[in-house]
């Protein structure tokens, strides 16, 4: 039994910044999903897959998945470069690239 400790990372289809501020603990699978013959779903017998714990802190995660005995590995967050753009630079002269319709 083994477990992933990350922050997870914004959404794309929004621009806001809720539920990244969390660490979560998130169990490996353990058993392969199958693919049901008839109707084409497919399946786990792995119940702890279902299982997202979320922790204030990253310590806080840790300290509980040492504590239960449960083998982890922490994925850092990757906070992405912000760039200031300004409107005013898409009609620069000294444009990289050309701008057309």
């Amino acid at each position: 039994m083994s477990a992933k400790i990350y922050r997870p990372a914004k959404t794309a289809m929004q621009s806001g910044k809720a539920k990244t501020h969390l660490w979560v603990l998130e169990y490996d699978p353990e058993v392969a999903r199958t693919i049901d013959p008839i109707m084409g779903y497919t399946s786990s017998s792995d119940m702890k897959q279902q299982i997202r714990l979320s922790f204030e802190t990253r310590e806080e995660a840790v300290s509980y998945a040492e504590r239960n005995g449960i083998a982890f590995r922490v994925v850092e967050p990757h906070d992405p470069k912000r760039r200031r753009v300004a409107y005013a630079d898409n009609f620069r002269f000294d444009r990289r690239q050309p701008w057309t319709h």
